[in-house]
């Protein structure tokens, strides 16, 4: 730590992203990545759009925010663009949590950075059992309320109702409903925004539509709230949006079909995935996202596995201590990808149980 850091974020314990190395060629199944490239016409409207970067993007998002609305059925208004959902969510934790903020003590890891980086009263709500969330918990808090649905670790998804019973139990905050992984069969909470002005839904490409690298994230939420996250937004940083990412999101909609195909085929292989770790004593979570979280079985220690998988040459997530020390989350990935990492999983679990 530095000499001139402010004291109040000294101690202050950043976000640790998925590793990308580059010491050899591995199978990436640690940071909730698409296996499928982006669709061809997203890489023309990158090429074209690559000529003009010498001005400045359009601050405003205006035809990437025409394209969203059109694709989900709201207006122009009810939609903020960003660079990545991770900026959308800092700025609800920036202007929207001065009376505290709550969500699951097993959830996406930024929740808790942002809590420690703006010096909010977080209220991490204890798991229900097999990790899951429990509605009563969450009802009549009087203070923010953010909930990945599906859950950012262990991929279960609360059925639209319970959200909304969280969403009308806290009328006087805001509701962030994080919905990075709900493409891969999950329902929506989208059709309660025209209900609830307190709900924001915030979604992101890197999933889904193959564009983790491009940076590109997304809100939809009432006018007001929309008018008063993009304050924000313009008070940091108004073109935050390069021009190629807004090339790229509008292109992607445009072939929403290639996507949505390539998540069926995703929600197909992870069931699969699913099947082939049981059969060898794993126990997952019902996930509903890209990815699986697996306990391994009896004898193979999680982060020995982890160690054993990445000699191997295959990336899965190990988080360490706390409530997921003995689960690796697993990405869907390629058909082939997946194949072999079942092929790989036998020698592995061997190695593991013979130390």
């Amino acid at each position: 730590m530095g000499a001139y850091i402010d004291d109040r974020l000294a101690s202050l314990e950043a976000y640790v992203p998925g590793e990308q190395p580059r010491d050899r060629e591995y199978i990436k199944l640690n940071a909730n990545e698409s296996p499928f490239p982006p669709s061809p016409g997203v890489l023309r409207a990158v090429s074209a759009a690559a000529g003009g970067l010498n001005m400045y993007p359009d601050a405003a998002c205006r035809e990437l925010k025409a394209a969203i609305a059109a694709r989900y059925g709201v207006q122009s208004a009810n939609v903020m663009v960003e660079d990545g959902s991770d900026n959308i969510l800092n700025l609800c934790f920036m202007g929207f949590c001065a009376h505290g903020v709550a969500y699951p003590a097993v959830s996406y890891g930024f929740y808790s950075v942002f809590s420690a980086l703006y010096g909010l009263d977080a209220l991490e709500i204890p798991m229900g059992p097999g990790l899951t969330v429990e509605p009563e918990r969450w009802l009549n808090l009087g203070r923010a309320v953010v909930i990945a649905n599906p859950n950012a670790q262990t991929g279960i998804a609360l059925p639209v109702p319970d959200i909304e019973r969280i969403v009308a139990a806290n009328p006087d905050r805001l509701v962030v409903v994080d919905e990075a992984y709900v493409d891969f069969e999950a329902e929506s909470a989208l059709p309660l925004v025209s209900r609830y002005k307190n709900l924001l839904v915030v979604r992101t490409y890197s999933k889904s539509r193959s564009l983790a690298g491009a940076r590109l994230g997304f809100a939809i939420g009432d006018e007001g709230l929309i008018a008063d996250l993009e304050r924000l937004k313009y008070s940091v940083n108004p073109y935050s949006v390069n021009s190629l990412s807004l090339a790229a999101g509008a292109a992607a909609l445009s072939e929403d079909g290639y996507y949505m195909e390539k998540c069926a085929i995703i929600a197909e292989e992870r069931e699969k995935l699913h099947a082939g770790l049981k059969e060898m004593g794993f126990k997952c979570t019902p996930s509903m996202a890209n990815f699986v979280l697996a306990e391994p079985p009896e004898g193979a220690e999680a982060e020995r596995l982890f160690l054993a998988l990445r000699a191997r040459g295959i990336l899965v997530r190990y988080f360490g201590g706390g409530a997921l020390s003995r689960c690796l989350r697993i990405t869907i990935g390629s058909p082939e990808q997946n194949a072999a990492l079942l092929a790989a999983l036998p020698g592995a679990i061997e190695e593991v149980g013979r130390r």
